[in-house]
């Protein structure tokens, strides 16, 4: 399994911006922080704003905050807000492929559907305010990750 470019942006989105709760942050900021291309920040941003993670403020002097305190956005929440698809096999799908040879004895299904289910339960336990946590005495903001 892998997550989306999407998703992996979406979080580093609100990492940077819950490390600046002071103030309003600019998607020419966050683009620059981690090297990613403004338009594809202005997408996840959108996204990150329907779904209520974020608030945004239009025109000059603009930029986004977090719509709710770090500790209360869970990562899980988060990410499946954002990513598109979670069908890890067939048939885990709306529509599953019909006449499969395995029909009525496969197990298989069912594992996928539970190391999934774990992963995002794992994902649950956590929140922006586990990312933003720093060491006593550090005060370094993230970098760049290429």
């Amino acid at each position: 399994m892998r997550l989306t470019t999407m998703t992996d942006y979406a979080l580093r989105l609100l990492m940077h911006v819950g490390q600046h709760p002071e103030r309003l942050c600019t998607i020419a900021e966050v683009a620059q922080a981690y090297g990613i291309s403004e338009a594809h920040l202005m997408k996840v941003t959108h996204q990150l704003a329907l779904a209520g993670w974020l608030d945004t403020v239009r025109g000059k002097g603009g930029g986004m905050r977090l719509a709710q305190p770090p500790a209360d956005i869970r990562l899980g929440a988060v990410v499946r807000s954002v990513e598109p698809d979670f069908r890890l096999v067939e048939c885990l799908t709306d529509t599953p492929r019909t006449g499969c040879t395995l029909e009525g004895r496969c197990r298989l299904t069912a594992i996928v559907d539970g190391a999934l289910q774990a992963f995002l339960a794992h994902l649950d336990d956590h929140t922006l305010a586990d990312l933003l946590a720093q060491s006593p005495g550090s005060v370094a903001p993230l970098r760049r990750v290429s």
